[in-house]
């Protein structure tokens, strides 16, 4: 696999183990190969042991001493609770900002919020998202709170949405209630706004790996909660 330059290897092999899990190649309680992974990816096993100690932080990975690294479980409730996780800590970042609805980075969210609402495919409506809230973290969310919420986007990966179709109409509302409660200067409904559209990310998410055939059927009746 050729190397992509300006991404850190340690990135490269998170992001390789991630889609293996997506797409149902590892599954829970796996052993993860780090030689297999080295040779695929052509690193050393030093990116790789890296990327594991990464992946077990981020509650994807168990290791065992002298037995290895293996897959964490991994089922729709997982998937519902990195979600409903990512949603408090975006919710924090969402009520600080209601909290100071004078900030002039509220000016900003609202040219971002203009660029969502006029994004008529996937990708251009991602990519707007992404903008929004590196906006809104850059200027409300300390170094922890930062580093918290970026190790929340690491299971899902964005490209993930951009398979399913309609998916920018399905979540702008709930940024249009964030940017009103910000507007407003209501906390609690800015960080409500954020732990609905994360409960709405994970009925997709769930729904997409039942169709991948990495869950299974009857899990969709937690999807549709």
């Amino acid at each position: 696999m050729p190397k992509k330059y300006g991404v850190k290897e340690k990135d490269q092999v998170v992001a390789h183990i991630v889609n293996q899990i997506l797409t149902g190649k590892l599954r829970t309680g796996d052993r993860v190969d780090r030689n297999e992974i080295a040779a695929e990816l052509g690193m050393s096993r030093v990116p790789i042991q890296e990327a594991i100690v990464q992946l077990e932080h981020d509650g994807l990975m168990d290791t065992r001493y002298h037995r290895g690294a293996f897959v964490a479980r991994f089922d729709a409730d997982t998937i519902f609770e990195h979600f409903e996780l990512h949603g408090v800590l975006t919710g924090m970042v969402a009520a600080r900002a209601a909290a100071d609805p004078a900030s002039p980075v509220v000016d900003r969210l609202d040219a971002v919020m203009r660029s969502l609402r006029g994004a008529n495919e996937t990708r251009a409506f991602l990519r707007a998202l992404r903008e929004y809230r590196r906006t809104i973290n850059d200027a409300f969310a300390g170094p922890r709170l930062s580093a918290a919420i970026r190790a929340s986007q690491n299971l899902i990966p964005r490209a993930f949405f951009l398979t399913q179709p309609g998916v920018g109409g399905d979540l702008l509302p709930f940024y249009e209630d964030e940017i009103a409660a910000i507007h407003r200067g209501d906390p609690a409904a800015a960080a409500a706004a954020c732990g609905g559209c994360a409960e709405l990310m994970a009925k997709i998410v769930v729904t997409e790996l039942i169709r991948r055939g990495v869950f299974m059927p009857s899990e969709q009746r937690t999807a549709v909660l």
